[in-house]
């Protein structure tokens, strides 16, 4: 199944079964993020240099800059794998240094990575289940044992893994080893799992890497679709220009590890810093794919 095959009965699905494992909590809207200095060396090489940005609730952010420009190394910072040296962030104005990426997805924050992070040897099903790791409330023992709260946990979080493979197309390989799929499926999976954990703030690292010009066309649609239906607040690095655009309220434009711009899609266009260091020599020209 493609990406197009995802049809509103999907997304009704996924919805459902969002909404039914959250039936005795309020669903909260999607998280807002700030940065406030952020700075981060290794041996001397500055990566990030006094980095600040603003995620609104709801809101989709863009990260975009040339290579070496410390876009991922950024989202490792946000999702507690790199510590800065100074610097703030602040998620729903809770201020944090650094936490572990387990704490923060217990907090509503799930991401994907630009080179694949998946479990070669489980199934596409295996995997995704793998997103709602640290969102389990029933103990080990109680799993060993089959204990009727943790049989309920575990159907239910079985039936939201089924909703998102529904939702992404992946249905036809659910069972199949993801080292059997394609680059492109792969990608699929990964966005899978990191959406199964029903993030309030969902950070992607370079989605339509490997994808087919249909199927960035197809996954843009599905990302406004979360977006429009469940509020997640969305932090995006993309190489493709023409997504970033399309896709975004705000981008933020790294060089060298500083923020050099930021602004609406058609401010970034304009900025004749931004055309100087990634965009090329005109606004109207699409710029080659960045190197990461």
């Amino acid at each position: 199944m493609s990406l197009s095959e995802a049809s509103p009965a999907s997304l009704a699905a996924l919805r459902h079964a969002w909404i039914a494992e959250r039936s005795a909590e309020a669903v909260k809207p999607g998280a807002s993020l700030q940065l406030s200095g952020i700075a981060l060396s290794f041996g001397g090489v500055k990566a990030l240099s006094d980095v600040s940005l603003v995620a609104e609730p709801s809101s989709l952010l863009a990260i975009i800059g040339p290579n070496g420009a410390g876009k991922s190394t950024l989202l490792n910072v946000i999702s507690g794998l790199y510590r800065p040296d100074r610097g703030e962030i602040a998620l729903d104005d809770r201020r944090y240094r650094a936490l572990r990426p387990q704490h923060l997805a217990r907090a509503g924050v799930a991401r994907t990575f630009q080179n694949l992070a998946l479990f070669s040897g489980l199934s596409v099903t295996d995997n995704v289940l793998q997103g709602l790791a640290y969102s389990r409330k029933t103990s080990l023992l109680g799993e060993i044992f089959g204990l009727p709260r943790a049989r309920h946990e575990t159907a239910g979080q079985l039936q939201q893994a089924r909703a998102v493979i529904n939702f992404f197309g992946l249905d036809a390989v659910a069972s199949s080893l993801t080292s059997s799929l394609s680059y492109g499926m792969q990608k699929r999976v990964e966005l899978a799992r990191a959406l199964v954990a029903r993030p309030r703030l969902l950070l992607l690292d370079e989605p339509m890497a490997g994808m087919t010009l249909a199927d960035k066309q197809q996954l843009s649609d599905l990302i406004r679709e979360i977006r429009r239906h469940f509020g997640t607040t969305i932090l995006l690095i993309e190489h493709d220009i023409a997504v970033v655009m399309s896709l975004s309220d705000r981008v933020v434009v790294l060089e060298y590890g500083r923020n050099i711009a930021t602004g609406t899609p058609n401010e970034i266009r304009r900025n004749p810093a931004v055309i100087a260091a990634y965009l090329g020599s005109s606004a109207d020209t699409a710029a080659p794919e960045a190197r990461g």
